[in-house]
């Protein structure tokens, strides 16, 4: 892993429900797949199929996770790996994917007071070579994503 070339990006939002409501949606693939769309699909590797971010084994490769532009068109792979899960407050994944040397994904979720909750993701970024000059761009483009997801999460538990 080269720092030189690594990025963080993080984005937190306060959503009106219990963090216990909270992760139980946050760690489903029907919670993932509803916070990515319409923009995103995202099929689960076989390692997680039929499981819950909290029910996947830790440290082992789960395999490819791929990306799909309007849950169509194949755009980019995951090649997941969770490293840490509290349960009911944390995960980590460490991957790779097509484009991305490095990807890590480390949601945390915490009471904020009066049946609410902060919902932070912190994501490591680094681009592959080819990349590093649009660097910019794609931390833009994470960034864009994960305010997209907090908005979609705040909407479910908003209705």
């Amino acid at each position: 892993m080269s720092a030189e070339h690594t990025r963080v990006v993080e984005v937190a939002s306060v959503v009106a429900a219990e963090p216990e409501r909270v992760w139980a949606r946050v760690v489903t693939p029907e919670g993932i797949a509803d916070e990515l769309a319409p923009w995103l699909g995202m099929g689960m590797p076989p390692g997680a199929r039929g499981r819950t971010v909290d029910t996947v084994p830790v440290g082992v490769p789960l395999g490819r996770a791929w990306l799909r532009l309007l849950r169509v068109l194949p755009v980019e792979h995951d090649a997941m790996t969770l490293v840490e899960v509290v349960p009911g407050r944390s995960f980590r994944e460490e991957s790779t994917m097509l484009t991305l040397r490095r990807w890590g994904h480390e949601r945390t979720v915490e009471p904020a007071g009066l049946g609410t909750t902060r919902v932070v993701d912190r994501l490591t970024v680094e681009p592959r070579w080819l990349l590093r000059p649009a660097t910019p761009v794609v931390l833009r483009l994470v960034r864009a994503l994960f305010e997209h997801r907090h908005r979609r999460l705040a909407r479910f538990f908003a209705s």
